[in-house]
Formats: C-alpha cells, structure tokens, sequence
C-alpha cells in the first residue's frame, strides 16, 4: 500500500510534465468525429478521383459537362476553405464570401489589366489573406454567435460598398472572349482543389491542426495546456481566407462577364456552410462529399422544379441534419459498421 501511495505523486508529475502535442493527440482522440480516423486512406482516394479527372476535357468535350464538374471543383476548394476555419478551428466565419469577393475582385483587375492569370490569383489570395488578418485581430475578441454575427455584418458591409463603387457589370474585352476557353479554367479549378485537400489532410494530423481542434473543443481549456488560441485561430483564419481568395480569383477568370459585387453575396458563404454540414464538418471528405451532392441537387431541382427548388432542397439539407449530425460522413460510417457486424457474428457463429 504504501508503495501505492508513493507512486501517485510521481503519476501526478508526469501527468503535468506531458508534452504539449500528447495534450493535443489525447484531445483530438476524444473529439474524434466519425470517419476521421481514416482521413490518410480518404486523401489518397480524393486525390485519386482528382488525377481521373485530369483528362476530362480530352475525352468529353461538351461545355455543358465541363461546366458542371468545374463548379464542383470550385465548390470543393470553397468548402474546403470554410471547413478549415469552422470545422477545425470552431469559428463559424458567416463572412466568408467577403474574401472569396475579394480574391475575385483583385485577380479580375489584375488579369484584366494584363497582369498573368496565375500572378493575379495570387495577389487575390494574399489580398483576402491580409484583409483577414487586420479584421480578426480585432474580430476574434469576439465568440459564438457575436462572432458570427459580426462577420456576417463585415461581408455585408464589402458587399454594398462594392456595389455602390463599382456598380457596373464587369465584361472581358473583346479580344479575351474571342479567345475564351473552358479547359484552362477547367485544369485551375482542378489543381486548386486538389490543393485544398492536400492542405486539410496535411492539417489533420499536424501540430496545428490538433490545436486548433483543442481551441475548438474548449478554449479555456486548451489555454491552460499552453496553447495560443488567438495565435492558432488567426493562423486557421489566414489558411482559410487564402484558399477561398483563390478560389475567387478562379471564379473571375471562369466568368466572361458579372457584377463585381456578386463574388462578396451571402450565398458564397451559406453554399459553404451547406456542402460543409452536408458532407461533414470537421473531416477531410465531408465537404467533397457534400459538393458533389450540392452542386447535383442544385442544377437538377433548378432545372426540373424551378418555382419550388429552394423548398425541396431546404427539406432535404433538414431531413440530412436531423437524422445524420455527422453528415453523409457519419452516413456511410454507419453503413460501413452495418455491413461488419453481420460477418463478425457469422466468423463467432462458425
């Protein structure tokens, strides 16, 4: 007993002695959300299905095919984006199309200006990045729904200044749309949601990406182990805003002509919010998993039901939030769990 007794302090000693990242791994564990225990095999897979689809344009070439798959690429990027700041980091940025506008704005009148397309995606993405960073210091005082709340304000706030400054449609010259083609935008949209991928699957399992699932699970709580909350959520703000910049400055380069302030609309952002609980939140395939499904319920219900499209499809995201939490994530792990049960008692029965 009384070596028991002595052997409790020591226990209590290493307990507090733990390095930081176990902290972090045994919290991760313990917030572990269905399916992300196989995000290695997931990103394989994703990136995979990417690589098939790099022949696209060769094999098919109807538009009208091209167009769909590139705004389901663009559609993964933008999840992607949205899932890093609130799936991981837990802040749910209602702001979020103010940056993809202002990638979109940026790379528009650089491009335009004879600035290549690449560079000026670029600079948008820095731009949304930069701008991100200046409003979060402050906007990150903020928690919960007064977060929410105030970056939705912000977005709000860019949208009607954009319209009021530049309220005229922004057309390409003559001489670009002479020379317009699908593929290139196609083969952008492409590489740039693979990197999304890259860059959610490389944060799953890093020393950033645990802290910022600490912060998420428990603020106060992650503080206390030594780590910097507001540092983590600025840099999750900085990687989030960065990839949706540039998926704005894909979406300038896509579109032939539209309003400047159309990028910086709340349907950017809510699309996001969407495809990202739909699929998963806080998972690597989630928000590729509700992508694909959102971009295909939204062109089919507009096409075959018009008037009550929004209707059908709000019932529907109800009817996926409110059986399946987790998404179709959490879905197929039970569908997956469902098929191994029946084998293990098949291999106890024999």
């Amino acid at each position: 007993m009384a070596s028991r007794s002595r052997g409790r302090p020591d226990e209590r000693l290493r307990e507090e002695a733990k390095p930081e990242r176990e902290v972090l791994q045994e919290s991760a564990l313990r917030m572990r959300s269905p399916g992300s225990g196989t995000g290695n095999g997931w990103a394989v897979g994703i990136l995979g299905g990417l690589a098939l689809l790099a022949p696209l344009p060769l094999l098919v070439p109807r538009d009208d095919v091209l167009n769909f798959v590139l705004l389901v690429l663009l559609s993964i990027t933008l999840a992607q984006s949205w899932n890093i700041i609130a799936g991981y980091a837990g802040q749910v940025n209602l702001g979020h199309a103010a940056f993809f506008g202002l990638g979109a704005l940026t790379a528009r009148t650089l491009w335009i200006g004879g600035t290549p397309v690449l560079i000026a995606m670029a600079a948008g993405s820095l731009v949304a990045t930069a701008f991100a960073l200046l409003i979060g210091a402050a906007a990150f005082r903020l928690r919960g729904a007064y977060f929410a709340i105030g970056t939705l304000a912000l977005g709000e706030i860019l949208r009607a200044t954009v319209g009021n400054v530049l309220p005229e449609i922004s057309t390409l010259p003559a001489t670009s749309i002479g020379a317009y083609r699908l593929a290139p935008r196609y083969y952008l949209a492409l590489g740039l949601a693979a990197l999304s991928v890259l860059a959610v699957a490389g944060l799953q399992r890093s020393r950033l990406g645990l802290g910022m699932q600490a912060v998420r699970e428990d603020e106060d709580a992650a503080e206390a182990t030594g780590v910097s909350a507001r540092g983590l959520k600025l840099r999750a703000l900085a990687l989030s805003t960065a990839l949706a910049g540039a998926a704005g400055g894909v979406f300038a380069y896509y579109h032939i002509s539209y309003y400047p302030a159309h990028p910086f609309g709340p349907a950017w952002t809510f699309d996001a919010l969407l495809m990202t609980f739909i699929g998963g939140v806080g998972t690597l395939q989630g928000p590729v998993l509700g992508a694909v499904l959102y971009v295909f319920l939204k062109e089919y219900l507009t096409v075959r039901w018009v008037d009550f499209h929004l209707l059908i499809f709000g019932a529907l995201f109800v009817a996926i939030v409110l059986l399946f939490p987790g998404g179709l994530v959490q879905a197929l792990s039970r569908v997956g769990s469902g098929r191994r049960r029946p084998a293990r008692r098949g291999g106890a029965a024999s």
